[in-house]
């Protein structure tokens, strides 16, 4: 039986991977990233121990790239942004309220059509 679990690539640990490994050879660079989608020939899964252990060789550079999901919580900014989305969003159907919901393209004119949730814009110089 397999598990479905990726385990370290060093020999003797077995331990869950949490990074993936890949070398660039033509750059002489070692990239250390977040856990690949699926296992690759050329590429290296490593652990949490081995991966902040790891060193390239003389003369080579390391590259981390960033766990996209290290902030998992939203930031005032992120959340400010939000609220500021739905505000605008809502104000096109504010606006065909007011016109009784008839003479919707009068009420905007760079508006040309709609299509569901799409909207087909005039051209600005139009």
């Amino acid at each position: 039986m397999v598990s479905p679990v990726r385990r370290c690539s060093r020999t003797a640990c077995g331990r869950p991977a949490v990074a993936t490994l890949t070398y660039v050879y033509a750059d002489s660079t070692a990239v250390l990233g977040p856990l690949a989608t699926y296992a690759e020939p050329h590429c290296y899964d490593l652990c949490a121990e081995h991966s902040a252990r790891l060193t390239a060789p003389r003369g080579w550079e390391v590259v981390r790239l960033a766990d996209g999901s290290a902030s998992s919580r939203p930031s005032g900014d992120d959340l400010e942004a939000l609220a500021n989305a739905v505000r605008e969003a809502a104000r096109p159907q504010e606006r065909a309220a007011q016109t009784g919901g008839a003479g919707a393209r009068s009420a905007n004119p760079v508006e040309a059509g709609r299509r569901g949730h799409l909207r087909v814009l005039r051209s600005p110089d139009s």
